[in-house]
């Protein structure tokens, strides 16, 4: 039986695993904000050395860009010291350890999808937090798998989805950036990837997204023909848009390690959110 520690286990990348692993393959240690703070250090040396994990998988963050910005120190707080602890842990346990990360790592004004071997610039506190955490993981473990993903939605979050879907069920009009592009990427998809990696010894950095490109207009007519609604959708530039706070306009992650070592192949996006909207539509 795998010891697997999920910490932010109530997010919905957590929620994701939650519901993807094998109970009987997989004991679940699940923490999050409430049990265990992972900004402080002794706690969670203290959970890592009573639990022993063989696997801990790193699923906090603050990820409001706008709060990020608002407050850095808390910031680096969660994103980088947060990501140290949870590594001096698995170093000390020799656990593997994973950390999610994201494409604000990148600055965005590439005009070709980014592989894991593009330098990283960030722009915004957010992305320099998170690259601070990868470094962090980087330097303190050697069996670490760190994730690169965009664009992610699944159960219980506050993503661009559930937005799009509270805004029609309110029937109000949206405007939404068509010069912001990414693959949108389902929750459940990214755990799938997450349990095969930790089963391996493919250590290293790693995008993760589904298939294809969109706008993030195109993204949300997706998801409003699958809801089957009708409102006014306005396609403008960024500055000008409800949903989406300033970030990287091209945000497009290449799958390139996961190319290569031909071991797994990401759904295209269309058929991963046509996926979660019948189980939103059963729920």
């Amino acid at each position: 039986m795998l010891k697997v520690w999920i910490a932010g286990a109530s997010g919905q990348i957590g929620r994701a695993l939650n519901d993807v692993l094998d109970p009987m393959q997989i004991e679940a240690l699940n923490t999050d904000l409430d049990e265990l703070d992972i900004t402080d250090t002794d706690e969670v040396i203290n959970f890592g050395t009573v639990n022993r994990p063989d696997v801990i998988i790193n699923c906090t963050g603050m990820t409001d860009t706008d709060e990020c910005e608002a407050n850095p120190e808390h910031a680096y707080r969660v994103n980088a010291l947060g990501a140290r602890n949870l590594s001096i842990v698995a170093r000390k346990c020799g656990s593997k350890i994973v950390q999610l990360s994201t494409d604000d790592v990148f600055d965005g004004q590439s005009k070709k999808p980014y592989t894991e071997f593009d330098d990283t610039n960030p722009l915004t506190v957010y992305g320099r937090s998170k690259r601070a955490g990868e470094n962090y993981v980087k330097e303190f473990t050697h069996k670490h798998f760190v994730i690169r993903s965009n664009w992610v939605y699944g159960h219980g979050g506050h993503n661009f989805v559930n937005r799009v879907l509270a805004a029609a069920e309110a029937g109000n009009g949206l405007s939404v950036a068509s010069d912001q592009f990414g693959s949108p990427t389902s929750a459940k998809d990214l755990a799938k990837m997450i349990l095969y990696l930790i089963s391996t010894n493919e250590y290293g950095t790693y995008h993760v997204t589904c298939r294809g490109v969109c706008s993030r207009y195109e993204f949300a007519q997706e998801i409003l023909k699958l809801a089957g609604k009708d409102i006014e959708l306005r396609a403008v530039p960024t500055e000008q848009s409800d949903l989406s706070a300033v970030r990287p306009p091209y945000a497009v992650l290449d799958n390139f390690i996961l190319r290569i070592i031909e071991v797994y192949d990401m759904p295209d996006w269309k058929e991963s959110l046509k996926e979660y909207m019948d189980e939103r539509t059963e729920d």
